[in-house]
């Protein structure tokens, strides 16, 4: 098995734990996160590292994951996904043996697919990009680089999102439309 480690450890990173313990392809190592929390563990993985530790793992392990959370900004994201990269890691993909992924999509490095997602054929998710539990993507719809797609949410056919986006849960994208680069969309949102 791989080993690899996670970068980030509130939250989001408990989600993504019990998917890669499901996917059973990668062995956690530990986790980065804050050095105040040097000794504790996340589900039983230790926290072993902070950001400063990245380039220095980087040598010993050769795959890392971004696993904190992305609501108001996907800056900090951005910043570790493109630290770890720059430092050597191969970002994965994490894929829940509990979704669907038409074999004619595309999935980018470093994406997180939680349980029960549904992405149909020609759909692009960008790197980096959370799809969240229960998500829909509809067919020849593009996810930029650095998105959430929140628990429950509709993106229906041939719908554009642009880098850097949030979608709140239970949302529903209409067909056809492009929603701009950093843009937020509140949690039960019809856009139309």
């Amino acid at each position: 098995m791989k080993e690899i480690i996670l970068i980030g450890g509130g939250g989001h990173c408990r989600s993504v734990i019990d998917v890669i313990e499901q996917e059973g392809q990668f062995k956690i190592v530990g986790i980065v996160d804050k050095a105040l929390l040097f000794g504790t563990d996340v589900l039983g993985y230790p926290v072993f590292g902070n950001d400063l530790d990245i380039e220095k793992l980087a040598k010993q392990y050769s795959y890392a994951l971004v696993t904190i959370g992305q609501i108001k900004s996907s800056e900090q994201r951005v910043k570790l996904f493109d630290l770890a990269k720059k430092s050597g890691f191969i970002l994965p993909s994490i894929v829940s043996p509990r979704s669907y992924i038409s074999k004619h999509a595309y999935i980018g490095s470093g994406v997180v697919i939680m349980h029960d997602v549904l992405i149909n054929a020609n759909a692009s998710i960008g790197d980096n990009s959370i799809i969240n539990s229960k998500a829909l993507i509809e067919h020849d719809s593009i996810v930029g680089e650095h998105c959430h797609i929140s628990t429950n949410t509709t993106i229906n056919g041939s719908v554009i999102i642009e880098p850097e986006c949030f979608i709140g849960s239970g949302s529903v994208v209409r067909e056809s439309i492009t929603i701009k680069k950093n843009s937020f969309i509140k949690a039960g949102s019809l856009i139309k």
